[in-house]
């Protein structure tokens, strides 16, 4: 998008659905495309939003949650 904003790593939480603590790990071009400027990391939502497309259907840096046996 030409004209789309940089925003912050609580923007990314507030859209991905997580916490501030969680996009901190995935600030790398393998998951998530992100951009330090000075000491904060800055995003642009439609590269996020194209990792997550990408990356299939559950969020990024989430796991599969699994039920042990018998316990549905």
């Amino acid at each position: 998008m030409p004209n789309e904003s940089w925003v912050s790593v609580e923007d990314v939480a507030n859209h991905l659905g997580i916490t501030k603590d969680a996009v901190y790990p995935l600030t790398n071009p393998k998951d998530l495309p992100a951009q330090k400027i000075g000491r904060l990391w800055q995003f642009m939502l439609s590269d996020v939003g194209h990792r997550v497309k990408a990356s299939g259907t559950e969020s990024a840096g989430s796991e599969p949650e699994t039920v042990p046996p018998g316990r549905d």
